[in-house]
């Protein structure tokens, strides 16, 4: 069954043919995975308007991003063709709004940055994810503090050049498990590839520190963090070793598609879920479910 797709083009104002090429062969965001993205999810209630979740923030991260790799980013404009795009979206149901920024033309390099945007209907494997996890770790190949005095690599920037992310995703698969968790060359349990990770101690919440470690701020678990801070309940961003890691009250993977997901099994352990804190998480992060 064909799925709804919106396409449209930073600077054109226009809403392509999904099926219409938008990018030059010489894109640097092609041939290099030079540029960065963003993406989040956007709800359509039947009848109603459509809301796109935490998009200041969403923006807000993206200029970092863009900015980290000195790109310019003309906000205005994106909250132009965002606000058009979400309007022709009329689908209901969960959806991905996604944007792409490149450093354009290789050939051209007078010629602006690339920018992209895309709305497509959240799949329904990460929605059945929601309930649960099984996880295996996997070795990013570097200390925790290894992005400390090298800027460059880029930690915490979410760029386009995401194989590593998505070979982690078929290691994953190969092992017969829905997600990946990257760990340190000590031990230390970073991120997923598209997740935040969140454990519970006790009534403490924590998720890996960002200092150092060129682990991604995450929007969703920001959010989370915030609501919790107003419930009352603390919060702590530092590092925990795995072993240490499979002791705790719960375990979670936050991000903007699959929102809340508790990790259910870890390199084959299970381990302690409780449904009331993650019914408690899902309403910090959706207050609405």
């Amino acid at each position: 069954m064909h799925q709804p797709r919106l396409v449209a083009v930073l600077g054109s104002g226009v809403i392509r043919d999904s099926g219409e090429p938008v990018l030059n062969a010489d894109d640097l965001g092609l041939t290099r995975g030079d540029g960065c993205f963003e993406a989040t999810r956007l709800l359509v209630h039947p009848g109603g308007p459509a809301r796109v979740d935490h998009l200041g923030a969403h923006l807000a991260r993206f200029a970092r991003s863009a900015g980290a790799l000195g790109i310019p980013v003309d906000e205005a404009a994106w909250r132009g063709l965002i606000a058009t795009s979400v309007a022709a979206w009329t689908t209901p149901g969960e959806a991905v709004l996604r944007i792409m920024l490149t450093r354009g033309r290789e050939s051209e390099p007078a010629v602006p940055p690339t920018g992209i945007l895309t709305i497509a209907p959240l799949d329904a494997r990460t929605v059945r994810q929601r309930a649960g996890l099984t996880v295996a770790t996997l070795q990013r190949g570097h200390t925790a503090d290894a992005f400390t005095d090298a800027p460059w690599l880029l930690g915490g920037v979410k760029t386009l050049s995401y194989a590593i992310n998505v070979a982690a995703g078929r290691e994953a698969a190969r092992l017969g498990v829905d997600e990946a968790l990257f760990v340190s060359t000590e031990g230390f349990a970073l991120e997923a590839p598209r997740s935040a990770l969140v454990w519970r101690q006790g009534n403490r919440l924590s998720t890996t520190r960002l200092d150092g470690t060129g682990v991604l701020a995450s929007i969703t678990q920001a959010v989370a963090f915030d609501a919790a801070a107003a419930a009352d309940v603390p919060t702590a961003y530092e590092l925990i070793s795995i072993d240490s890691l499979g002791d705790c009250d719960g375990v979670w993977l936050l991000s903007s598609g699959r929102l809340v997901a508790p990790v259910l099994e870890l390199d084959g352990r299970q381990l302690a879920h409780d449904d009331a804190w993650t019914g408690r998480l899902r309403k910090f992060v959706t207050p609405e479910c």
